[in-house]
């Protein structure tokens, strides 16, 4: 499987704020992380590529970016752009960030108001991108309780405390992906995790430290190994083993869902790669059940919903999926482009607010549509997915976003077996 896209792009970061040489094996080379490696290199950082997959990061330690003489261009990447700001706010430098004309419709107030309280300053087209950040002269720690869960505000806030005096600290009512704070102890970071009496976590970070470079094995993405695993589950007589599969537990939602609705799911040679837990995944095709998924599973698996609505859709009985506000404010509002989709294909759907309800009949459903995607990679992938089952082929009507996380998708399912026609090389 492609390495893990999250954890890419906290390495090339982290690797970039640490002292001395990070190499990195296994790194995701989708368009997402090749922004994040060439805004890097705008603020001083040395990142060089050996062979495919393998990088070299040479580190300017925390606080040693240079002020960036160009716009630093994210692309398609929230996840990089809401990073990269917390990196910025507490380093004494002007900069300024765009991104495609995707991202410039996703929220950023969400990570720009508590960088503000460190003492940071924006200039923002509504809260979103373009934008200009001023980091803080004389940087303010912190104590943050999140009001949405997320992992990408987290994180900003955790790497803005890295410059800043003392302790920052970030209280999440609901546990998020935690990669940010598992590799900032692989190169010698202090983080230290805390249970509150409302049950909240705390999570602080010692500021001002000396980062050392340390070599980073990127797993196998969890999220991009989700689309051939459910297409093995649905395509009758499949069997795959997907390998060194990155198995964070604030990762395996998805995976826990499809078991529950009757997944023949399995794990084999358990390991770790980059202090993350790393599993084979042995997926064979499987009867599906319609399941209710509990709201509070949403952090866990934010990214799989539009996949686990493709195999709802050919499960028996029904899904109802909740707790998916979060999902309109992605790469596009995706329960509103899974909802048509479906509809489109001729699945019957009910969808709320932060809800998806999905009518399984057992059987593929018809298909027959092109589906519009908004240049979102992954509502691309999964209706190609479900068209492999389908009564007649599905399409999509642009699946050149696919390359931001995914590069080798068509090549990895057409060397399945699968039939995909009309796709970019």
């Amino acid at each position: 499987m492609p390495g893990d896209k999250s954890i890419s792009h906290r390495a090339l970061m982290l690797g970039g704020l640490a002292i001395g040489q990070t190499r990195i094996t296994g790194l995701l080379e989708g368009d997402d992380v090749h922004a994040t490696a060439a805004a890097l290199r705008a603020l001083g950082v040395q990142i060089t590529r050996d062979v495919p997959g393998n990088w070299i990061v040479s580190g300017v330690g925390v606080g040693g970016l240079d002020e960036p003489s160009q716009v630093l261009d994210m692309g398609n990447s929230g996840t990089a752009a809401r990073l990269l700001l917390g990196v910025l706010a507490t380093h004494n430098m002007t900069a300024f960030m765009t991104g495609d004309h995707s991202l410039v419709k996703r929220p950023m107030a969400r990570v720009t108001t508590p960088l503000a309280r460190m003492g940071a300053d924006f200039v923002t087209r509504g809260g979103r991108l373009p934008l200009v950040v001023r980091g803080a002269v004389n940087p303010i720690p912190i104590v943050y309780r999140m009001e949405v869960a997320s992992a990408q505000v987290k994180s900003a806030v955790l790497l803005a405390g890295l410059n800043a005096p003392g302790e920052t600290t970030v209280i999440e009512p609901v546990g998020t992906r935690d990669h940010t704070e598992r590799m900032l102890r692989h190169f010698g970071g202090t983080v230290s995790v805390a249970t509150l009496e409302d049950g909240a976590t705390a999570i602080t970070v010692q500021g001002q430290p000396e980062l050392i470079a340390a070599p980073i094995i990127v797993p196998g993405d969890p999220s991009s190994a989700a689309f051939p695993a459910v297409a093995a589950l649905l395509v009758p007589g499949s069997e795959l083993i997907l390998r060194n599969v990155g198995m964070n537990p604030l990762r395996t939602g998805l995976y826990e869902t499809l078991v529950e609705m009757g997944a023949d799911i399995s794990y084999a040679d358990a390991g770790e790669a980059g202090g993350e837990p790393v599993s084979n995944l042995v997926v064979r095709a499987s009867a599906l059940k319609g399941i209710t998924v509990p709201a509070e599973r949403a952090p866990r698996m934010i990214d799989e919903y539009p996949i686990l609505a493709m195999a709802a859709a050919c499960a028996q009985g029904t899904t109802h999926l909740l707790g998916l506000a979060e999902l309109r404010v992605k790469e596009s509002d995706r329960l509103a482009m899974i909802a048509a989709g479906l509809a489109a294909c001729g699945v019957k759907i009910e969808v709320g607010e932060d809800s998806l309800t999905i009518h399984g009949t057992g059987r593929p459903p018809n298909g027959g549509a092109t589906v519009a995607t908004a240049f979102d990679h992954r509502i691309a992938m999964s209706f190609l997915v479900l068209g492999l089952v389908s009564n007649e082929s599905i399409g999509v009507d642009d699946a050149t976003a696919i390359a931001t996380s995914f590069p080798t998708f068509e090549t990895l399912m057409t060397g399945l077996g699968a039939r995909i026609t009309g796709a970019p090389a």
